[in-house]
């Protein structure tokens, strides 16, 4: 398992699920994305970004600030680290760019607090990321938070470094229903229709 950038040829796939799972699409460009792969079967398995804003050059403070977004694992990848190495990846990418800090807008807060993420008041957001914030909890996840993050504050759990190097994709659990879902006997139960029983 590794996570690489994600290719312009994988757009499509991002988008779908990023749509699946309910996850923020504003201002998408695949080039931003990072994807966790699986070396053997070459099976995508999660995915995260970063975004920059550009702040007012006329307000003190940096010219641009660093959001992690968009961070998803597909369902049979989750509990294997593979999140964790989304993020940790992310967090190099912002460190190299020269962010020192890094935020999030997320309702997912105690997952990022493994890592090292606090939560902050929403006033101490820099001004692209308040209004963010307000558009976000609007319009995709009514209870994200803002969080930040130094970018060498950053701790990866030892039993989920180890677990990702030995991912591998669980079976989806069956979701069929069955008469016995619903407390029918299916030995005793007579059908309005034949069928064949």
């Amino acid at each position: 398992m590794y996570v690489r950038d994600a290719k312009n040829r994988e757009e499509v796939w991002l988008l779908d699920h990023i749509e699946s799972m309910g996850l923020d699409d504003t201002a998408f460009r695949s080039r931003d994305y990072v994807v966790a792969v699986d070396e053997v079967s070459g099976q995508k398995a999660g995915f995260g970004r970063i975004r920059i804003h550009r702040t007012d050059p006329e307000e003190e403070g940096p010219n641009e600030v660093c959001e992690l977004t968009s961070i998803g694992v597909l369902e049979g990848w989750r509990d294997q680290g593979v999140g964790a190495h989304v993020v940790e990846r992310l967090l190099e990418y912002a460190g190299d760019e020269g962010f020192d800090t890094v935020y999030a807008l997320t309702g997912e807060s105690a997952y990022l607090a493994r890592f090292g993420f606090r939560r902050i008041d929403a006033e101490q957001l820099p001004a692209p990321l308040e209004k963010r914030h307000g558009e976000k909890r609007e319009r995709i996840d009514s209870d994200a938070v803002p969080l930040q993050i130094e970018t060498d504050r950053f701790r990866m759990p030892e039993r989920l470094r180890e677990a990702f190097k030995g991912a591998t994709e669980q079976p989806e659990e069956d979701d069929d229903e069955s008469a016995e879902d619903f407390g029918i006997d299916p030995e005793t139960a007579t059908y309005k229709y034949d069928t064949g029983r």
